[in-house]
């Protein structure tokens, strides 16, 4: 039934998010709508709203689950975006994940199943 789910995180500023999210993490700009914006990186969509509360965004975060995963976790460490808690490990319930936090302040986990 489920097929795709589109996180809805907090922005601090646009500007900023803009410019962290299309050359740090590497998604596409689509559209900013009075300061909703939204970006999209090989068929994953990332909407971000308006928030004043940094408290808010260091409360949010979501899971993106992808292949190839140490690719994409060296190429976000070659950018220095790693977390300092969030190297690559196999999680004990089965995910291999790493995790990058945004100029905001919201925390993504990017992993992919433990291969046998």
């Amino acid at each position: 039934m489920f097929k795709r789910s589109t996180p809805i995180l907090a922005s601090l500023n646009e500007a900023e998010s803009i410019v962290f999210y299309t050359e740090k993490l590497g998604f596409t700009f689509y559209e900013n709508n009075n300061g909703y914006l939204i970006f999209e990186r090989d068929g994953i969509h990332i909407h971000l709203f308006a928030c004043a509360d940094p408290g808010v965004c260091r409360n949010m975060g979501c899971y993106i689950y992808v292949t190839q995963i140490e690719d994409l976790y060296n190429e976000y460490k070659q950018r220095d975006l790693i977390h300092p808690n969030g190297d690559l490990r196999l999680m004990p319930w089965g995910l291999r994940q790493f995790a990058v936090a945004d100029n905001n302040g919201n925390i993504f986990y990017f992993a992919d199943y433990k291969e046998n």
